[in-house]
């Protein structure tokens, strides 16, 4: 049994969005053995490297938040490192962490797993019942793969190993690289630098209709901390007959235009916001069904207006 005081908790990704909101999460509910690791620490792509550690440390539960990530543009760019590292992350660490006894597991999906014309709100049930999004392929296969992995090992083990599927996620710590970023935090930078630079125009890939659900990366942390603390409900979600998956998420969306134009109003950009059309759109519309983590106990607390706040607070301080 985990108890918060004492048991060995290892958050993998601890620097990352989520990784680093996790940690934060799990001190505030009282954990105090951590356990992290820096990339150049232990590289997760190194099975004989993860296996080393956890004969080491033995951990009695792991978070996997690593994970190779980012936006349209470098999921296009890069679809083999995406497939790759990920499938190397999360085979190394789920089969190590049941060799060496670890009861509980969350491992971090996403929601650009489920199909691109998925059925809305899109419940858990739904995954593999269509095709997927073509630009994040790649990235949606591996971590379709480490769900059902999830459920293999709990099938034939007994282990309560967990997919948290989150919706879009920002905050603290995430990647403002233009060219990797994910549309929020992309807005953010563009909007922030047209502003000091007195630009009239900012460009937004698409058409401004897709419609995106977006989640405070403390509010998923404080959920996955919630779930590993939570006893019955890691051994309803993982039962043998069970997919071992559950969405966190707001349950409200907003579309790119709509974003764009309260992302404009939070830094303080006044010039104009213009469409580009010729650049690829996207899942049309990815709102999760969050009845299965509401029914818990657990709901959202940070607005997308004030998460854009403190995102962008966040980032100016990073600039200084």
């Amino acid at each position: 049994m985990i108890t918060v005081n004492n048991s060995p908790i290892f958050v993998a990704g601890h620097r990352g969005l989520v990784g680093s909101a996790l940690v934060r999460a799990l001190k505030r509910q009282g954990y105090n053995n951590i356990l992290t690791r820096s990339r150049k620490e232990l590289d997760l792509r190194d099975g004989q490297a993860v296996e080393a550690f956890f004969a080491s440390v033995k951990p009695a539960g792991v978070v996997l938040a690593a994970a190779k990530v980012g936006g349209i543009l470098a999921n296009n760019t890069y679809p083999a490192d995406f497939i790759r590292e990920n499938l190397q992350i999360q085979t190394n660490v789920i089969d190590a962490a049941h060799r060496h006894g670890v009861k509980k597991l969350i491992f971090l999906g996403s929601s650009c797993i489920y199909p691109r014309d998925c059925k809305q709100p899109m419940r858990e049930d739904y995954l593999l019942t269509g095709p997927l999004e073509a630009t994040n392929r790649p990235y949606a296969l591996a971590k379709l793969a480490g769900v059902e992995m999830c459920w293999a090992y709990n099938r034939q083990f007994g282990t309560q190993f967990l997919a948290v599927l989150p919706t879009n996620t920002y905050g603290e710590n995430d990647n403002y690289d233009p060219e990797r970023s994910h549309v929020l935090p992309a807005l953010i930078h563009k909007c922030h630098e047209a502003k000091i630079r007195g630009e009239k125009q900012v460009t937004v890939w698409g058409t401004g209709a897709p419609r995106r659900e977006f989640i405070y990366a403390d509010d998923l942390a404080e959920a996955c901390a919630f779930l590993l603390s939570n006893e019955e409900a890691m051994a309803y979600l993982t039962a043998p007959e069970t997919i071992p998956a559950i969405n966190i998420g707001c349950g409200e969306d907003v579309t790119v235009r709509e974003l764009a134009g309260l992302v404009a109003e939070v830094t303080g950009f006044q010039g104009e916001l213009v469409f580009d059309s010729s650049k690829p759109d996207g899942t049309p519309r990815k709102l999760l069904d969050i009845r299965r983590i509401a029914a818990l106990g657990w709901q959202p607390n940070i607005g997308l207006r004030d998460g854009i706040a403190k995102a962008y607070q966040f980032y100016l301080n990073s600039m200084k």
